[in-house]
């Protein structure tokens, strides 16, 4: 198998090369993917400049992939057919018998195996989808609705899930105000489906800079826009009004969560889905959850069940990434980009692979 993406180096690792590995061992629920896309995620930054700790090298990342179906194993189910459209997020096993897995919940299986730099428990490695193809068990394989094209399909593999999960698990819908922080990846997916979802939105940013795009993704108009940055008392005005409040920041300086705290409502909700580099803690004291007993949580993907909800809503609702499309050859440049803040509001690959004779 042939993968455009692998890197050799974390120091260099916009130094994208071409390198061939075997898929998985195969096994009888297995789905063979060509990848036809692949969403550039701020996970892969973080793992190829070795933020969240050693990279296996090389290392191919990628976990917003989208495909046709080659191979359907001999035991999987009819859901699948070859030339299919479907999708592969950022896990890719579980154990499928413990209680979490049983349960919808198998994003939070102790024996969860990762889309890329992690091992089967054969030992076999993942590798991702800056890549022309990917085996993966049929529990982690999403089929696409018609409706839905590809790449923008991509986006909502890793960050789609990521932050429709805890929308619905925290009760976002009718009659719910619902505060999304950091309007970028992940927070202008977040902001389409709290609308489409029924709940009154409220974008929370550093400025007003992109108030003409929040206005265009489920925000009514700019007295939902809160600006956090040069306003010290910003939650004043705000005290005790949202629901629940989700922030998509993986960058944990500056991040005013004693002050989001009291916008909550009495036993309000406060989840973070972003993750940060190296050792950051998040700034909060206990205190700050003591004036209404607000609740503090974070959240780890979504299970299939969830991914097959959130595709259906998507469709029906017209939920839509906005996208800056290259190709993976120039994955270097997309990172880069990412990295840079320059992305608005997710790249995705196409895949431009040369076919081996």
């Amino acid at each position: 198998m042939t993968a455009q993406g692998a890197i050799h180096d974390t120091k260099n690792w916009t130094d994208f090369k071409l390198i061939e590995y075997p898929l998985k061992t195969a096994e009888d629920h297995d789905i063979d993917v060509n990848i036809e896309n692949c969403g550039v995620c701020g996970s892969d930054v973080h793992t190829i400049t070795g933020g969240w700790g050693d990279v296996m090298l090389p290392a191919v990342v990628g976990h917003e992939i989208i495909g046709r179906v080659t191979k359907v194993g001999p035991k999987a189910s009819s859901e699948f057919k070859v030339g299919q459209l479907v999708g592969v997020g950022a896990q890719v096993g579980s154990c499928t018998k413990c209680p979490d897995c049983t349960a919808n919940n198998e994003q939070y299986c102790s024996h969860g195996v990762f889309t890329y730099n992690h091992k089967y428990p054969n030992g076999d490695r993942t590798m991702g989808g800056y890549a022309d193809k990917i085996r993966v068990h049929e529990n982690f394989v999403f089929a696409i609705p018609e409706g839905i094209e590809g790449k923008h399909a991509a986006p909502l593999m890793c960050a789609g899930l990521t932050v429709y999960s805890p929308l619905v698990r925290n009760g976002c819908g009718p009659g719910k105000k619902v505060g999304i922080v950091g309007i970028g990846g992940l927070g202008h997916i977040a902001l389409q489906f709290a609308a489409a979802l029924g709940a009154e939105v409220y974008a929370l940013t550093h400025s007003l800079k992109k108030k003409d795009d929040i206005l265009k993704m489920g925000v009514a108009d700019e007295e939902h826009i809160i600006v956090t940055n040069g306003e010290e008392n910003f939650q004043d005005k705000f005290y005790h009004q949202l629901d629940l409040i989700l922030s998509t920041v993986d960058n944990t300086e500056g991040l005013p969560l004693d002050k989001l705290a009291r916008i909550l409502v009495v036993n309000g909700r406060l989840v973070t889905v972003g993750l940060p580099s190296g050792d950051a803690t998040l700034p909060i004291h206990a205190r700050s959850f003591m004036g209404n007993g607000c609740l503090f949580s974070s959240s780890l993907l979504g299970s299939k069940k969830e991914a097959n909800e959130m595709l259906e809503l998507a469709a029906a609702k017209g939920v839509k990434p906005w996208i800056q499309e290259l190709n993976m050859s120039q994955a270097g440049e997309a990172v880069q980009g990412l990295y840079d803040g320059k992305v608005r509001y997710r790249y995705v690959l196409h895949n431009d692979i040369p076919k081996k004779n």
